[in-house]
């Protein structure tokens, strides 16, 4: 009988070991992800050219790890993210386009809109807390995040960077409440008091401390720039978990957001290249961010994980350019259209990398549109992950084909932009407003003027000619494509000041009109 005991013991034992083992090489054949996500990073901010040519901006600024990046892998040269960051960043982790989820301003403060003064109009109680895992905060969008399915999946999950997800003193403030594993500099605000080590990233200023970058006291009092401390931090996070177990790294940089601080490593040659010194400043964060990209690439070339690993690049919006910069307002994304916050082109349309090695074809280049909540899927089908239970609809499309070259059955999908409050900037096309692109044509919507603007952009990428009187059946298919889409999204619009009246539907609107 004890004989017999012993041999069970030891099968058990044997079974267990040789379970662990077969669990820990499935985990091991499932991709790394690292989603590169930069801060206000226009369209042109970079020496990979995504239009058709090379421009002036793409020789102004040097980023060599992207063009490596883009050597490697695949660009999207008709990428979409939102008007402004936080409705990006929640589109980017749920799959919910801003007029589902509702946060469609930034965010800080609980329960305190950001909406931007207007003599005219109010704006509605939209989701200013951010997103939430918990049910039932208030103002809050409910949600499963990225992080929170492939942790639940196997993987080792970092922030590192800008958060900018939940309002303080809500939960999606702190991103361990949405699925990390480890957050390295995340809070709620979406801007760095400094980017300076040596003036501590602004801790220690107790009238500035809500923009104070948490974290990082090593680093205090030190000669360094906060991209670079982030990506230390964040290859010190991964380096435990090689060949160990899969990680995800959302590496969300705070540049190139304001303020523009230049980074001292890089700054000295825009100054050399007759850049004004907000504009070398801006090239040389720009540089840094581009730095921090080729560090994590070397950190995979050295650890040999290369080829096991996915990068995702994107920015969270188009380029800043109403204000801060140097030169004349709205005009650093030429030839696109004005810039963040804008339903123009300059505003939405961002630079997007992916890169697999040995999975997809290097130097690939994708002229299909895709926004910013096509990632979520994206990346769930990448890794082969199926039957997740969450509680928001997912209004993104997979882009893995368009990656394989498999065929993509959404050419001429209709996608939609809805942002119905004021930012604080201001310019052409910023304002609360809804758009929708199908194909070529994209028209947009201005709640406060009620006006509508028809653009072909294969032919016109500087929204120049507005074409709506001349293609008024066209024009009625595009309206009532995207007054549906608000609908049945339950989107919020804004109301009139003076007696408390909700502005017209698009559809509405457009029937009163005389052609």
């Amino acid at each position: 009988m004890k004989e017999l005991n012993l041999f069970l013991i030891i099968c058990i034992i044997l079974s267990s070991t040789l379970c662990g083992f077969s669990q820990q090489k499935k985990i091991n054949t499932s991709p790394n992800i690292i989603l590169f996500v930069v801060d206000d990073m226009g369209w042109q901010d970079t020496s990979v050219p995504f239009d058709t040519t090379i421009t002036k901006l793409n020789r102004t600024y040097h980023t060599p790890n992207m063009e490596r990046l883009a050597a490697k892998g695949v660009k999207f040269t008709q990428a979409y993210a939102t008007p402004i960051c936080s409705p990006s960043r929640v589109s980017l982790l749920t799959g919910s386009n801003a007029a589902r989820h509702k946060v469609t301003n930034w965010t800080l403060r609980k329960n305190l809109s950001q909406d931007a003064v207007d003599n005219q109009l109010s704006f509605p109680v939209w989701n200013m807390n951010g997103l939430s895992q918990k049910p039932g905060v208030e103002n809050s969008f409910y949600a499963k995040a990225l992080p929170q399915i492939l942790k639940e999946n196997g993987y080792y999950t970092i922030h590192a960077g800008k958060a900018h997800l939940g309002a303080i003193g809500t939960p999606g403030a702190d991103p361990l409440n949405l699925g990390f594993d480890v957050n390295i500099a995340g809070h709620a605000a979406g801007a760095p008091e400094s980017y300076l080590g040596t003036e501590n990233f602004g801790v220690g200023k107790p009238d500035k401390s809500v923009w104070a970058v948490p974290g990082l006291e090593k680093y205090h009092g030190k000669d360094i720039f906060l991209t670079e401390a982030i990506t230390r931090e964040a290859l010190a996070a991964i380096d435990p978990m090689v060949n160990k177990k899969p990680f995800f790294l959302h590496m969300s940089h705070y540049a190139v957001h304001v303020p523009i601080m230049g980074d001292p490593r890089y700054l000295q040659k825009y100054l050399d290249a007759g850049l004004n010194r907000t504009e070398a400043s801006y090239a040389s964060m720009l540089e840094g961010m581009d730095k921090s990209l080729g560090d994590i690439m070397d950190f995979l070339d050295r650890k040999q994980i290369m080829d096991n690993t996915i990068i995702l690049f994107i920015s969270d919006n188009g380029g800043l350019s109403a204000h801060a910069r140097g030169g004349t307002p709205h005009t650093h994304n030429k030839p696109l259209a004005s810039g963040k916050g804008s339903l123009y082109e300059g505003g939405i349309r961002v630079p997007m990398l992916v890169s697999w090695p040995g999975k997809y074809k290097p130097g690939k280049v994708v002229d299909q549109y895709v926004i910013i909540e096509d990632f979520f899927p994206s990346i769930l089908e990448i890794t082969k992950i199926k039957n997740v239970s969450k509680p928001q609809i997912v209004d993104g499309i997979s882009f893995k084909p368009l990656l394989e070259d498999e065929p993509y059955k959404s050419d001429n999908r209709p996608i939609v932009w809805h942002f119905p409050n004021k930012w604080g900037g201001s310019g052409p096309g910023i304002g609360p407003g809804s758009a929708i692109r199908k194909g070529e044509w994209k028209l947009i919507y201005f709640y406060k003027t009620q006006h509508f603007e028809l653009y072909n952009l294969a032919k016109d990428i500087g929204e120049t000619e507005n074409l709506f009187y001349q293609y008024p059946k066209l024009a009625f298919s595009l309206v009532k494509s995207l007054t549906q889409f608000l609908k049945n999204t339950d989107a919020q619009l804004p109301f009139y000041k003076e007696n408390g009246q909700k502005l017209d539907y698009p559809l509405e609107t457009f029937k009163n009109l005389k052609f």
